[in-house]
């Protein structure tokens, strides 16, 4: 199966949208990959929280809730400056199919208010007819 890959480097407070959605939705994706990286490693105290959904959020925080049926990964990337410790953790979903965008946030809990780095990899498969109805129908039911 083809792999899309998208990156980027997310401030703190902010969620951004990853175009995924099709005029007839036939192309699902999953998560396969999901990974963190500081922007300056060695500088600075970072508390990172990074979240994946399938819908927009209407606040970005950094309180993750495995129960929320809209979240599809979840990670921390905890770095102390001058300090040879850091966490970085990441969960993925990775049975859930989606054929609509995405929307990742970013919260620094540590309020520092530093950027970090996000790289996911997607999986990328047709859709029949049904599936196609049932990951949109999830979708819309979703935004509700």
């Amino acid at each position: 199966m083809p792999i899309k890959t998208f990156r980027g480097l997310i401030a703190s407070g902010v969620e951004d949208t990853i175009v995924l959605h099709t005029n007839n939705g036939s192309i699902g994706y999953r998560i396969v990959t999901f990974q963190l990286m500081g922007n300056n490693p060695q500088a600075g105290n970072q508390e990172s929280v990074i979240k994946i959904y399938k819908v927009p959020q209407s606040t970005v925080d950094g309180l993750i809730d495995f129960s929320k049926n809209t979240l599809l990964g979840a990670g921390v990337f905890k770095n102390y400056g001058g300090v040879d410790y850091n966490i970085n953790n990441q969960v993925i979903f990775d049975k859930e199919i989606f054929n609509q965008d995405i929307y990742v946030t970013h919260t620094d809990e540590a309020g520092s208010a530093l950027p970090c780095n996000y790289y996911i990899e997607l999986e990328q498969m047709p859709l029949d007819l049904n599936e196609n109805t049932v990951a949109t129908l999830k979708d819309i039911r979703n935004l509700a």
